[in-house]
């Protein structure tokens, strides 16, 4: 969910001008996953931007503490939201971790580094969501270990129908500073794309993994 369409707007717009999400319909990107696709995104670009970042940062938290109150910790999914999500932390002023895909092989073996007390309420913060499957794989290990999740906040979502059963299923609620429909909306306002890239795009989102 989008809680404020302005900054929505403008957080598609900055993400296409430092390439973060790059459009390319005519010559689509292939997936770790096999599927073709018109979009990458990449967010972690966001970190080498200081005007950019912070203006992530302090949105991700204001919606934070709207939508819930000052939390108890963050914690970032990784490797992809650790950045932002400490930067996150640390603009709330509370403590921060983070969670692993799996956990790690060798000295404690964690899944989640930080220190993390059982009932602590935390709030997950991630870098982009498509399937939502990895990151509702963190929050079940936040669970695992005793925390109050009460919720998820994402810098951009492509919007899949499969994410939103996922979340839905997982009983985790989701917002995101931007969207798919705002990134098509700039993209084309802009003249990044015109109105035939712009109908190719929506069509890949319907059936991402049979297009091309």
């Amino acid at each position: 969910m989008i809680l404020n369409k302005e900054t929505a707007q403008k957080t598609a717009a900055l993400l296409l001008q430092i390439n973060a999400i790059k459009l390319q319909p005519q010559n689509p990107f292939t997936w770790a996953s096999g599927w073709k696709s018109p979009i990458y995104c990449d967010n972690r670009i966001t970190l080498s931007y200081p005007m950019i970042r912070n203006y992530i940062r302090e949105n991700l938290a204001k919606q934070i503490e709207e939508l819930y109150g000052k939390p108890e910790m963050i914690a970032g999914v990784a490797t992809g939201a650790i950045g932002m999500g400490a930067l996150v932390a640390d603009y709330l002023n509370v403590p921060f971790c983070y969670v692993r895909p799996e956990a790690k092989g060798h000295g404690r073996q964690n899944k989640i580094e930080g220190h993390l007390e059982p009932n602590t309420s935390v709030i997950v913060v991630e870098d982009l969501i498509s399937t939502g499957k990895s990151s509702l794989l963190a929050v079940e290990a936040l669970k695992e270990a005793d925390a109050n999740v009460k919720g998820m906040l994402a810098i951009f979502s492509y919007g899949f129908k499969t994410a939103e059963e996922n979340f839905r299923n997982a009983h985790v609620t989701l917002n995101t500073l931007s969207n798919y429909e705002m990134l098509l909306e700039e993209a084309e306002k802009s003249r990044y794309i015109n109105s035939e890239e712009a109908a190719l795009l929506s069509e890949w989102r319907e059936n991402p993994e049979t297009w091309g």
